[in-house]
This record gives structure tokens, C-alpha cells and sequence, in this order.
């Protein structure tokens, strides 16, 4: 049975896991302090400092590099490409090098996860699997209302496609024999129309498009912001924040802690259970919104992410307005570390093909 490391960098950790199969045997996550990481001035940079940190959990976990039959890494910010399990390749790891795309933690996946093949001495299979720039759109769903700006699709792809799956297995289908609502909620919420194995139409749960979250703000009334931007009031580094970062939840209440505001609610406090209660009414006219790009044909709806775990307050409320369109199934969290792992024994098998990176035209 091989052994499958998996790599998932973020901007303050990185969290590994080993798997034989799909049973993890064993998991850790390496915190990085801001002293740790000032020393290096770009993320690129950092590789080789986490890079060893990895090799010496292998160690520590009676896995040394010699006995890994695969690597994938959580991918990074690349061109728009369609879902899947990508092999890392030169073409890549110079894009994510050079961050042509955008700089972000998750680039050091595929980079360091080739360098451990190599290094390896029998070039160990390293693979990518459904990165946020995830672009299965389809072109009608692209267009915003003026030429100069399009509609980008930036989500939660590995987590929505992973639940998608795991939901049609349980109705003993495949995900490409059905079509579901995707729900997820964490610091940001996407919310995406799958049809027959491809997301034909998602919000950008970064850059303001969408329901507001607990700290990004979402949509905004064109008009509104247009006068803030030219207020004087904000830099546009302040007004970028205003929107990902100080917004949502955060701007009516104080915290884009879910659980704190949950227990403001329960101690009566009125407007955080208004800011939680349009949050929840946000979503569901997005939801809406899918759903009609599906034409009304869908087998589940399905509620993911961290928020999903409120059983008390927003799970219900969804429930109440969506349930009249489909099923309800709520699959709280998202293992990214086993959605990775899954996706490269995909490949492993040959239930799936690894898609080849190309280089944009």
C-alpha cells in the first residue's frame, strides 16, 4: 500500500500528514513565528527552511523520505485551470516561482514538494490537486455588466469537490453523474453550482463577490463604495482591507469569531444575532442564485466548512429557506490534508488521470 506524504502550507504553518492508503498514520503542524519567517523576503524564500522542517518530521515519524511512494502539495495560485490532480512540473514551479499569478503560502506545495522528489534520488510521483483558481465557468457566467472587468472564479475547490464526491458516493453515484449546491463556509464563503463534475458558476470568495463572511465583506452597492474610494477617508490598501480582512462580521460586531458571536446570541445580544441572521440570509439568495444556474435540477445541497458545525443557529436557518429546493446534506469542516491525500490515490490507482500544467497561451 504506498505511502502518501501530504504538504499544506499556509502563511504561518505548515501542516503534514502521512497516509498508507487513506488511513493517516500519523500528522503535524509546524507553527511558524513572525522571527521565523522575517528573515526571509519572499515566500520562495522560505522553501528550504520549511523543506527541512519536513524532512525531520519524516524522521520522527519512522518515515524517512526513502520510504514515500508519492507527494502531493496544496496548490497554489496559478492560471485558471480546471479541477483535478495535476503532476508538478517545470511549467509550473516557474509560475509559482515567480508568482506571475499572485503570491501566496500555498505556492510552496508543488515547489517543495518537487524538491523532496528530486532529492529523493528515484523521483518520487509529486502531484497538485484542485488549487483555488479552480475555473470550470462557463463563459455566460463570466460576464459582469462591462467589458474591462470579468467575473473571476477563486474558491474553495479542493473542499467542494472532495464533499461533492463523498455526498454522490453516499447516494451511490459518481460526483460527475450529479449536480449539487455547494455551500462552504470558513473566514470566506463560496457557493458553487456543480454540474456533472464541473463548477459552471462560484462566486470569488476573495476579492468581493458573494455573501459577506465573517471577515470579508462581500458584494457592496457599486455607488456606496465608489464614493468611499474617493472620500479621502481610506488608502487603497485601507479600503482593501475595509473589504477582506475588516468587513463581514467583523465590521457589525467586532470578532469574525463565529463561536463568540453564536454566544452573544444566547445572551440576548441583538445585533450580533441580526449581522449572524443576514450573513445566513446572504447565502441563501446565492444559493438561489445557483440553483437557478442549474435550471432548478439538483440532487443535494450541500453545507460545508467550519461554520457548518452550528447546529444551533445557521445550519437551521439555511435549512429552513434551501430545504424546498433539494435535499439538505451538511458535511461540517473540510479535511484538506485527506481531500489531498484521496485525490493522489486517485491517481495511484488509475481511477484518474494526472492533467499536464501547461503554460498560459
Amino acid at each position: 500500500m504506498p505511502v502518501i506524504l501530504v504538504i499544506n502550507p499556509g502563511s504561518t504553518s505548515t501542516k503534514l500528514a502521512l497516509f498508507r492508503n487513506l488511513e493517516m498514520i500519523s500528522e503535524h503542524t509546524i507553527r511558524h513565528s513572525s522571527d521565523d519567517l522575517s528573515r526571509f523576503s519572499s515566500l520562495y524564500e522560505q522553501r528550504m527552511f520549511r523543506k527541512k522542517l519536513i524532512v525531520d518530521f519524516l524522521e520522527s515519524a519512522g518515515h524517512p523520505l526513502s520510504e514515500i511512494d508519492a507527494i502531493i502539495g496544496r496548490g497554489g495560485m496559478l492560471r485558471p485551470l480546471e479541477g483535478g490532480t495535476y503532476a508538478v512540473s517545470e511549467a509550473m514551479i516557474d509560475d509559482l516561482r515567480s508568482a506571475k499569478y499572485g503570491e501566496h503560502a500555498s505556492n510552496l506545495g508543488a515547489i517543495i514538494a518537487n524538491e523532496l522528489s528530486r532529492e529523493s534520488g528515484r523521483e518520487i510521483p509529486a502531484f497538485i490537486a484542485d488549487p483555488v483558481v479552480v475555473d470550470e465557468m462557463e463563459p455566460v457566467a463570466k460576464l459582469t455588466g462591462h467589458p474591462d472587468y470579468s467575473r473571476r472564479s477563486i474558491f474553495h475547490a479542493l473542499n467542494q469537490k472532495a464533499v461533492a464526491r463523498d455526498v454522490a458516493s453516499r447516494y451511490g453515484k459518481k460526483y460527475d453523474e450529479m449536480n449539487f449546491v455547494v455551500i462552504h463556509m470558513g473566514g470566506g464563503i463560496s457557493i458553487g453550482a456543480h454540474r456533472r463534475g464541473r463548477v459552471v458558476d462560484v462566486n470569488n470568495a476573495l476579492n468581493g463577490d458573494g455573501p459577506f463572511s465573517p471577515e470579508r465583506a462581500g458584494t457592496l452597492p457599486i455607488t456606496g463604495l465608489i464614493k468611499l474610494c474617493y472620500s479621502g477617508r481610506y488608502s487603497k490598501e485601507e479600503v482593501k482591507k475595509l473589504i477582506k480582512g475588516k468587513g463581514g462580521l467583523f465590521a457589525y460586531t467586532g470578532t469574525n469569531d463565529c463561536q463568540k458571536i453564536q454566544q452573544a446570541i444566547v445572551d440576548g445580544d441583538k445585533k450580533a444575532e441580526l449581522a449572524y441572521r443576514a450573513m445566513a440570509y446572504q447565502i441563501v439568495k446565492w444559493a438561489g442564485r445557483m440553483a437557478a444556474a442549474l435550471s432548478g435540477d439538483i440532487d443535494s445541497i450541500i453545507i460545508t466548512g467550519g461554520i457548518a458545525y452550528d447546529r444551533r443557529f445557521m445550519v437551521p436557518w439555511l435549512t429552513e429557506k434551501l430545504s424546498f429546493l433539494a435535499p439538505i446534506d451538511v458535511v461540517p469542516g473540510g479535511n484538506e490534508e485527506l481531500s489531498l491525500a484521496v485525490a493522489c490515490l486517485r491517481v495511484l490507482e488509475g481511477n484518474e488521470m494526472a492533467k499536464e500544467y501547461r503554460r498560459a497561451e
